[in-house]
């Protein structure tokens, strides 16, 4: 083989390798600027880079499988009411409010086209559309969680009550 053949192998190899290099880390920038916070908690749960970004990837091919639909107005603002009667009656019970916030939230979830069955597919799918909401409905779910388990304490429902509003507004 002549050396200009090996010249043009490496050329090649070296240019693919460049290429590979350029679209790994354009993906990187596209799913960390769209995920933004939640990145890097999959990023922390997977614990490789390639494996966080292929999770992240596989959570917009699922979610591009649902049909997700936005609420018709008049549902919305009846949705919207009832939210307004929940935070109401947070403070008469603040744990039926909590637990009246989590259902209503899942009642929307469920009419946009989202699966609420299980609270981590939950979570993973509405990353895809609403990744800044999650850290709020993690936090939700986990406070509302300890209070359920007789561990939290009557701020922890408020802060879960924030956190609620936040994904509400």
């Amino acid at each position: 083989m002549s050396p200009y053949w090996i010249v043009a192998i490496v050329v090649v190899l070296l240019a693919a390798a460049a290429l590979i290099y350029v679209l790994q880390r354009t993906r990187n920038r596209q799913l960390r600027s769209h995920f933004g916070p939640e990145y890097d908690h999959a990023l922390e749960g997977h614990g490789d880079r390639r494996a966080a970004e292929r999770a992240l990837l596989d959570r917009a091919r699922r979610v591009d499988k649902l049909e997700i639909r936005p609420l018709p107005a008049l549902r919305r603002d009846e949705l919207w009411t009832r939210w307004q009667a929940v935070q109401a009656m947070f403070v008469d019970n603040p744990t039926t409010a909590i637990n009246e916030a989590h259902t209503l939230l899942s009642t929307v979830m469920h009419e946009e086209g989202y699966p609420t069955d299980r609270f981590d597919e939950e979570v993973e799918l509405l990353s895809v559309h609403h990744p800044a909401a999650i850290q709020h409905y993690r936090a939700a779910h986990r406070l509302a969680d300890e209070r359920a388990r007789g561990r939290g304490a009557t701020e922890d429902l408020r802060l879960a009550m924030i956190h609620y509003r936040a994904l509400f507004e």
